[in-house]
């Protein structure tokens, strides 16, 4: 396990480093630059910013002072911000989105693994069918669906909710010297939900499958036969192995829900980086695209890299070594 962590952990740079090559190309490969519409700023001034900004030299050179900045952390300036770095944009956003990934991910992990579990018990029961139903109606629904129907049920039919929030946090503080806090619960409520409803869908499907396939097993029948209560055979014996398509679909789940929630940010107002990444790339603010890029990018590896690892935990029977 250890040389397997270690060989993992010296990928990870090397992946990460692909990753940024290929996002410092792509975006530059699309047509038009950073100043494409800006039709009143002088010829001059544009030549001194994109010197200053080195622009002006090869893409080889580009793609080394980009490379230097990221090992420093220093992420550049902004084309359209001009009153900060894209540092700050990062600790001023990243909040809100963290909050919506982190909640959205609990929802669904525990409504999909609480009604994948159950199904799989009741198999053929009502409640299966059900249960199973509305996992296809999710995944069925696009978010961009769900979000307006949630805020025309639960905003203007019932009023119990407000669209959108002006004051998203409940108590803010700093962390590590960035704006941080705890949001209000009604602001976060119902964005969590419709960013959840897809995974909470797939999970409670694959955890159905999962503990299907696993209650059948001769280790199973073992454990029942010793005259276990059914809770322990369940939850000691056939959950682990049971979850085991669960934690390889929350891999790229992670990653993918920490930072897909463009459409469910633009819906409810919320000041996170999702809608920076598309006004970035409409605007080929360079900078900023590639480091929400990179940013998805490495979260993914990093999560990829923490379920090979859970794999050992969950089923002994694997070994990296």
């Amino acid at each position: 396990m250890g040389r397997y962590l270690l060989r993992r952990l010296i990928e990870v740079p090397v992946i990460i480093f692909i990753l940024a090559a290929l996002t410092f190309a792509l975006v530059r490969a699309a047509p038009g630059g950073p100043y494409t519409q800006e039709k009143d700023l002088p010829k001059e001034i544009e030549e001194q910013i994109m010197k200053r900004r080195h622009l002006d030299q090869p893409v080889y050179v580009q793609f080394y002072y980009y490379v230097a900045d990221l090992m420093r952390f220093d992420l550049g300036p902004s084309f359209k911000y001009k009153s900060f770095t894209i540092n700050e944009l990062v600790e001023k956003k990243w909040g809100p989105s963290l909050w919506l990934g982190m909640s959205a991910l609990c929802i669904a992990m525990l409504v999909g693994i609480s009604s994948g579990v159950l199904s799989a018990l009741k198999q053929n029961t009502l409640f299966d069918y059900g249960s199973m139903s509305f996992a296809m109606l999710g995944l069925s629904l696009p978010t961009f669906v769900v979000a307006p129907a949630l805020v025309a049920v639960f905003a203007l039919w019932l009023g119990w909710l407000q669209v959108t929030y002006t004051d998203f946090w409940w108590t803010e503080f700093t962390v590590f010297g960035a704006p941080f806090g705890i949001p209000r619960p009604e602001a976060l409520l119902l964005p969590a939900v419709s960013l959840s409803l897809p995974y909470t869908a797939r999970i409670a499907r694959l955890t159905r499958a999962g503990m299907l396939d696993v209650i059948h097993q001769d280790y199973i029948k073992t454990a029942r036969s010793k005259g276990l209560p059914e809770w322990k055979v369940i939850f000691r014996h056939a959950l682990r192995g049971g979850l085991m398509p669960v934690v390889s679909f929350l891999g790229p789940a992670v990653a993918f829900i920490m930072t897909g929630s463009l459409i469910v940010e633009e819906i409810f107002g919320l000041p996170g980086l999702g809608q920076e990444f598309v006004r970035s790339a409409l605007n080929r603010d360079y900078f900023v695209t590639q480091t929400l890029v990179m940013l998805s990018g490495t979260l993914l590896v990093l999560s990829n890299l923490a379920v090979d690892v859970m794999y050992a935990f969950l089923d002994p029977r694997i070994r990296y070594d």
